[in-house]
């Protein structure tokens, strides 16, 4: 009997503290409920939510304007007559699954390889104006589109009867990443990769490429001047099924790759030799980073033309809202990317119409000013 009431009074404890601790916990409602700011920046699952949904509205006004509009209800009953196999005939349906449907994916894929590149070359760089043709795979895919524009017919006649319309598509995919392998070998010294002076070569490398241009623009025949500044340009009018697959599947291949490469970016923005000391494969990350961002990069040049500025300006926005954390700053760049080109493409499609404007003029229009402003912001911090 003497033992039963401390053991009453011990129970009476636990329930005690169990009830005061019921009441400070917080609702369990309140716990899961997730974050969408950590100090200041928005939280990764919140920064990725919203673009994804940026990116949902933008193709969805992207699929209805046009120089023939289609009002968003009959959008909704063309995709879904579509997906259910009902008819397919109609102008609407042939307008939205024949050019705009491929033009849009195109657009969304080419902007997340745009998007993807940039934030991976300025984490490579720790600078925060590093762009996707400081490697050279831009100046390179447009010397080797030059080249095949206006010489091809001499020195590759039997390539357009095998290839057809791929011989463009092919030679300024290998020429991107002939020049960016070029950039790269004379970045090196005592088998490591200084990135200052691969900077210096990309600048080199860039300055003969555009001579390269020039020279080419000069011999060429009105014709094919034209169709050499319409490349140079940047459009997504071209778009094709076959071509969505295959700038997609590169892409995609490099967003994975990319992706990997987040934690080792976020050691060397401490400095190489930190990242050393943290165990990060330095010298393999630069070779691997170099690689994906020539891949996407090249894939969409090759395919779209040059499409400046978009890998310059979304991971500024990026690191605005979400912070430098690039477990962050590469996935949501290519959401960002790829609306940007979307939004940008739906715009040169409407502002002249029926004509089209090319779609590089527009995001050098849109990108500079937006650049300028982010600089004029934080030019204590660049």
């Amino acid at each position: 009997m003497s033992m039963s009431v401390p053991l009453q009074n011990a129970a009476g404890m636990s329930a005690a503290t169990d009830d005061v601790a019921a009441t400070v916990r917080p609702a369990p409602s309140l716990q899961a409920r997730p974050r969408l700011m950590h100090n200041g920046r928005l939280t990764r699952g919140a920064t990725l939510s919203l673009g994804g949904l940026l990116l949902l509205i933008s193709v969805v006004m992207g699929s209805a304007t046009g120089a023939y509009g289609i009002p968003v209800d009959r959008l909704l009953a063309v995709v879904w007559s579509g997906i259910s196999g009902g008819a397919t005939t109609g102008p609407e349906h042939l307008v939205f699954f024949n050019i705009r449907l491929p033009r849009l994916l195109m657009g969304v894929v080419a902007g997340a390889g745009l998007g993807l590149s940039g934030a991976l070359l300025q984490g490579l760089f720790r600078n925060p104006l590093a762009d996707p043709g400081l490697i050279g795979v831009s100046s390179g895919a447009a010397l080797a589109a030059g080249i095949t524009i206006v010489l091809g017919s001499w020195w590759f006649p039997s390539l357009p009867h095998s290839m057809g319309s791929w011989t463009l598509v092919a030679m300024a995919f290998l020429g991107g990443l002939l020049v960016t392998s070029l950039v790269y070998a004379l970045g090196q010294v005592n088998g490591g990769t200084r990135m200052g002076l691969m900077l210096l070569a990309g600048v080199a490398v860039n300055a003969l490429a555009g001579a390269g241009i020039g020279f080419l623009s000069f011999i060429s025949s009105d014709e094919q001047l034209r169709n050499l500044q319409l490349w140079l340009l940047g459009s997504l009018g071209a778009s094709r099924w076959s071509a969505v697959a295959m700038v997609g599947a590169a892409v995609a291949t490099s967003l994975v790759a990319g992706l990997a490469l987040a934690r080792p970016l976020n050691a060397i923005a401490l400095g190489e030799a930190q990242a050393n000391l943290l165990g990060v494969a330095v010298e393999r990350t630069k070779r691997r980073a170099v690689l994906v961002a020539a891949l996407a990069v090249g894939a969409v040049t090759a395919t779209t033309g040059v499409i400046g500025f978009v890998g310059l300006v979304a991971p500024h926005w990026v690191r605005l809202i979400a912070g430098p954390d690039h477990r962050v700053v590469l996935p949501a760049s290519a959401l960002l990317g790829a609306i940007l080109v979307v939004l940008a493409d739906a715009v040169a499609r409407t502002i002249v119409q029926p004509a089209e404007l090319p779609l590089g003029v527009l995001t050098a229009f849109i990108g500079v000013p937006l650049f300028l402003v982010m600089l004029r912001q934080f030019r204590n911090k660049v």
